[in-house]
This record gives structure tokens, sequence and C-alpha cells, in this order.
């Protein structure tokens, strides 16, 4: 690597011409919290981001070699683990974990590989129930707590070890009813791995929320391109014109609290700096996409009201009546605005009850040009009501719409199709290119600069302990 050059991005971004995302809430009917208060934006390298870290397999056995087996990956939620022998089998690259329910009170994770002659225990992408873990080939068996039990013709085995033939371990935590795994096992714990986000959700609990909806979609691109994607709306004029009349864009704010986590607050039932269609209040609620399109047309914004209180109050009412709980206490900003947290490396999970969902980024097998990514979503549960069974993954194409997946919104499934359908460009036209690099925005882009910055501390193992 080269010598960086240093420069501090502003803490806001200047010159797009419209209101700041501070400026916005401060707008709003009620003070946020001291977390969306905070700015944090500290100084970066300016250089260039080489083309090699998207296309170049070498680059990516480095990934695998040196970054995925040590950083807390999401996997699923507590619910999908709810009782004794329930399992996911999570894959990244050619690693494959099953994640298990051993007990009650505890879960386990194994490396997905039987210690006989290495055939997965379980098929990759699947869930479901398991009494024990059995090898499909030869029905070697061990508990759900590891210790192998059975071994068919053990009179061929008197030099077999039992207790050398534990099933393998990795590291698994449970942080707001998200499991995550660590393939090191001198990892520092999730809590701390995950810097500020503890703080930041205290509000955003989700313990009491089900998975009503997984959308799993192949892409022909890197991990990063998509990743990176869903990171800046500094492609939304193009890419999204139609919601520039109704989002903050370019006056997103852009925070960075460490090694592992970022932030981008995204402003709804506003306009963004590139439109030009001068919408009154009453035109900017009309267009919104929150609350219950049903009732959502009959709303008025009224006199010392602006879009955005009508919003919040429309979700307040909404979460009131359908589910029975009290929103109150949360800001106009937490109940209707994009604020989403980047987990380093794969991971989006989005704060407050507006858009509750996560977004995962992984390597398609050990192709660099290829991905999938998989969007969850979540709806609370009434206190009184019993809780559905969370959603299993649905699998699409990457010629198939979002839209076809079932029970999709239809504006979320085209904006989702509008988003990765430009990817493959993307990974394509880096193949082509002459320049080899990316040259990235000071500000707007300055989260997915860090994320290679700290991608390269573990590439060149110089992150701290």
């Amino acid at each position: 690597m080269t010598a960086q050059k240093q420069a501090r991005p502003p803490s806001v971004p200047t010159g797009h011409g419209g209101p700041t995302y501070q400026d916005i809430i401060g707008r709003d009917s009620t003070p946020v919290p001291d977390v969306l208060a905070l700015r944090s934006n500290p100084p970066q390298s300016v250089e260039d981001i080489p083309v090699e870290h998207f296309i170049s397999q070498s680059f990516f056995d480095l990934e695998m070699e040196k970054m995925w087996p040590k950083v807390w990956q999401f996997v699923c939620r507590e619910e999908h683990l709810a009782e004794v022998g329930d399992y996911w089998v999570y894959d990244i690259g050619r690693h494959s974990i099953i994640v298990i329910r051993a007990s009650d009170t505890e879960l386990k994770a194994y490396h997905n590989s039987c210690l006989h002659r290495g055939t997965k225990l379980k098929p990759s992408g699947s869930t479901g129930f398991s009494r024990d873990l059995q090898c499909p080939f030869h029905g070697w068996t061990w508990s759900l707590h590891g210790s192998l039990e059975h071994v068919p013709c053990d009179w061929e085995f008197p030099h077999l070890d039992r207790e050398a033939n534990r099933l393998p371990e990795v590291r698994v935590e449970t942080w707001n009813s998200f499991v995550f795994i660590n393939m090191d096992a001198g990892a520092r714990p999730l809590i701390d791995y995950l810097e500020v986000m503890p703080q930041h959700f205290e509000n955003w609990r989700f313990e009491g929320w089900h998975t009503y909806q997984i959308i799993e979609k192949e892409l022909a691109c890197n991990w990063k391109v998509a990743l990176e994607g869903f990171m800046e709306a500094y492609h939304t004029p193009l890419v999204h014109p139609e919601m520039t009349h109704v989002v903050g864009d370019w006056n997103m704010q852009h925070d960075i609290f460490g090694d592992h986590t970022s932030r981008d607050l995204c402003p709804l039932g506003v306009s963004s700096p590139a439109s030009k269609l001068g919408l009154t209040e009453q035109d900017l609620l009309d267009r919104s996409g929150l609350g219950d399109p049903s009732t959502r047309k009959q709303a008025k914004v009224t006199p010392g009201k602006t879009a955005r209180i009508a919003m919040a109050e429309q979700v307040r009412k909404q979460f009131s009546e359908r589910y029975g709980i009290d929103l109150s206490h949360l800001s106009d900003a937490e109940c209707i605005d994009s604020l989403k947290y980047n987990i380093f490396p794969n991971t989006i999970l989005y704060g407050g009850p507006g858009l509750p969902q996560i977004q995962q980024f992984l390597p398609l097998g050990n192709d660099p040009d290829r991905c999938l990514f998989v969007s969850w979503g979540f709806r609370p549960v009434a206190p009184d009501a019993a809780r559905p069974e969370p959603a299993e993954p649905y699998r699409l194409k990457e010629e198939e719409s979002f839209t076809s997946a079932p029970g999709i919104n239809e504006f979320s499934g085209r904006v989702l199709d509008q988003d990765t359908s430009i990817m493959r460009w993307q990974q394509e036209g880096m193949h082509a290119s002459a320049k080899g690099a990316q040259t990235l925005s000071n500000y707007q882009e300055s989260r997915i600069r860090r994320i290679h910055e700290t991608l390269m501390k573990y590439v060149n193992d110089t992150l701290p302990n």
C-alpha cells in the first residue's frame, strides 16, 4: 500500500444546497435522543480504492483466510432456534457452520463437517430440527453438545479417541435477539465488537418482534459491491429518481464510530436537494410510503405541522391500534427515518420501528464475482398475541424480480430491483477498468472507505486486539 494522504471530511455535508439532517430533525415535534444528535466522522485516507478488492481471486482468498474467520457475523434470530434441536446452517465462502439449540439455555455452533471423512452434517442453506448431529454418509453421530455418541462398526476403530473427536466449536453469542458467530476462539466478546450499538439500540429492542420475511437474491457481483450500494445515497437521483422528492439523500448524515460500526441517518418526508418539484408538506405526506395506505390518503397536514410530524403520528397510531404498542416515548425521527447501522463486515441493521429490517451480504461460494443479498423483515408481536412461526429464506435468481417474492411490498420490491440491477454493470466495469481504482467522495462515501480501511487491517494483521 502506498503512503496515505490524510484529510478530515466535514462533520456534515456542505455545498448540497439543502438542510442537514440535524436541521431537519430540529423542526420535528419531539426532541431526538442523544444518540441521534451525535455526529462522528473522523479523519480518513483519501486514496483511491483498488478494484482488486472486488475482482481479484487472490484478494478474495486473503479475505477468507484473514478476515472472515476472525469477525462476528450475523446468522439468524433466536426465534429460529427456539426449541432444543432447532438448527440453522450458515455458509460463508467454503466455511460452513451449524448453529443449534443444545438446551433451553445454551446455543452451540460447530464446523459443519464430519470428523470421519468430512461430509457436511447438514446441507448448506438448511434449517430445521434435529435430535442429534448424524453424518448422512456413514452415520457417525454426535450429541447436540458435540460429544461423539455413535460410530457404526465401532470395533473397526480401536484407535479412535472419542474425546478428541468432539465436534470443533465456533463462538456463538446473542444480542438484541440476533445470533452471531465467530470462528476465532480468541475473539473479543460480541458486546465489545459492536462498539456503540448496544448503547444506541437501548430503545430499539427486537425481542418482541418476529421475522415475517427473508428474501435471498443471487447477484453477479462481489459482496462488497452489493453492501456498498446500500451505504450511500449519492446514486439516488439516477437509480431512484422518484424517491428524490420524498427522501433526503445527498443531505443524509454519515457517522463512523470505530473499526466495526458506522451509520447513515436518512430523513423521510422531505425532498432531496436534487428534487426540483417544490412539493408542499401535504404533497410530501401524500407521497409517503409509511403507514397504512388506506388511511394515508385521508391524512392531512394541519396548520403548524409538517409532513414528517403527520407521518410519525400515523406510525404511532398504527402501532397502537394494530399491535397495542405505545411509541409515545420515541421521537418523530425514530418513528419514520431510515436509521441504518453497519456492522462490519457485511450486515446492516435498521434502528427504530419505522423500517425494521436487516440487510446481509454474503460471498456466494468461492467466487469473487458472485454474492448473496439477504433482506430480513420484522414485525412486532402484540403483547397478548401468540408469536407467529418465523419466516424461512425464499431464494431468487438474479433475473427474478423482488416483486415476485411472496408478501413483499410492491414499492419496496421495485426499489430493491433498482438497487441490485446496477451491480452486475459495476462488477463487469471494474474488470474492464483501465484506471484500476475507485475514487470515493469526501463525505457521502466516507463509510465505504472505512470498510476498506478496516478490511486491510485484518488482511495485514494490524488490527489491535
